[in-house]
């Protein structure tokens, strides 16, 4: 990720997290209370601006993806490296298995 300069202002690349997980057995409506109520705020005030959610219903590929945009690579190499960052994934691991996570450029679109 970089940063480009457009005459006197420089221009920070947006960076797009991706997290992918699957359910553990028996977690389906935890899972959701968790995200909807837990993760989605948490990622906000931490700095980052949750962008979607999908649930694979068909299909060999995680159940469940989420981005999150922040405004340029420093901010959410702060947020993930961040001891609360690591204190939600810890919850978000009770509810989730095969959990990962990338850093895109962020575009607006769908990314995997």
């Amino acid at each position: 990720m970089t940063a480009h300069t457009y005459g006197r202002e420089s221009v920070a690349e947006k960076v797009k997290l991706l997290m992918s997980w699957n359910i553990r057995p028996d977690q389906e409506a935890k899972t959701f209370e968790f995200m909807a109520g837990e993760l989605a705020p948490a990622i906000q005030q931490l700095g980052i601006t949750p962008t979607e959610a999908w649930y694979t219903v068909y299909g060999d590929q995680p159940q469940i993806l989420v981005g999150a945009v922040a405004d340029d690579l420093g901010t959410m190499n702060g947020v993930i490296n961040s001891v609360e960052w690591q204190e939600l994934l810890d919850e978000l691991n009770k509810y989730a298995e095969n959990y990962e996570q990338k850093l895109v450029k962020a575009k607006g679109r769908l990314q995997l």
